[in-house]
């Protein structure tokens, strides 16, 4: 089943020019790139400014049974703060289940006492990067996530929602991007044994529904029929205005001639 809605961008005024592009919006069950093998490219990239390198890695989990600890792959640490901090940069694939993948200690050959998990997430997407004018959705969600003030012992958990999301430009082509909403929390975790190590999980599951956007040239009737309102409601703005500014010379007329008498 397919909801559609057709949205005009730049509505017309006096000040913004005539718009020549439209999109159709579309909503559907369905999976829209069965090209993928079933994965999704993702692209992390976050800040630990108290956590040596040494110690950063990235583990990856989900429901078909992978578990990867210690993930390096288009992966790369860049030392901060002389060496103090970490930032993380990564480019890997998921599968189209739900799943986790996390930022924390767990590669690391000896774990530290005391990790920091304390970061600030500079860009979390999945898919293709979308950057077209006026589209405007949720691809980085947590982009500028900062949690520098939080507890330095505390897990933070990102619990993701994501929505397939399909871009088709007049020509026909196709780019197969993700948008995602977002609740977080963070705690303090013990068991039997005493604190358990924190992490960043980022736990995610696949919304059924699919947004396509589809790019359309406006007709040239359209066209030409948003230039003549916009022409008409420039004359009938101007008329109002001459009006209203006769009525108060004319006002202003009378009472300088009964000043004079």
């Amino acid at each position: 089943m397919h909801l559609t809605l057709k949205a005009m961008l730049f509505p017309p005024s006096p000040s913004r020019p005539v718009p020549l592009l439209s999109f159709v919006n579309e909503l559907y069950v369905d999976d829209p790139d069965k090209d993928s093998g079933g994965k999704i490219d993702v692209s992390l990239n976050i800040s630990l400014p108290n956590l040596h390198c040494e110690l950063v890695g990235l583990d990856i989990q989900d429901e078909m049974g992978r578990h990867e600890v210690g993930h390096i792959d288009n992966s790369m640490k860049i030392p901060l703060n002389d060496g103090v901090g970490c930032r993380f940069e990564g480019q890997f694939s998921i599968n189209k289940v739900p799943g986790n993948f996390h930022v924390s200690t767990h590669s690391a050959t000896a774990q530290p006492p005391n990790p920091d998990m304390t970061h600030v997430i500079h860009k979390l997407s999945f898919g293709d990067t979308l950057q077209v004018q006026n589209i405007h959705g949720a691809f980085n969600a947590l982009g500028g996530a900062d949690r520098l003030t939080s507890n330095p012992l505390a897990s933070h958990d990102y619990i993701l929602k994501i929505v397939p999301t399909v871009y088709e430009d007049k020509s026909g082509k196709q780019r197969y991007s993700y948008q995602y909403t977002v609740a977080n929390k963070e705690y303090v975790a013990y068991s039997h044994t005493g604190r358990i190590i924190p992490a960043i999980w980022f736990r995610y599951d696949l919304s059924p529904i699919t947004v396509k956007y589809t790019e359309r040239r406006q007709p040239l009737y359209r066209f030409i029929t948003t230039i003549c309102a916009i022409i008409g409601g420039t004359f009938t703005v101007a008329g109002i205005l001459d009006s209203c500014i006769f009525t108060a010379s004319e006002a202003w007329k009378k009472i300088q001639l009964g000043k004079m008498h």
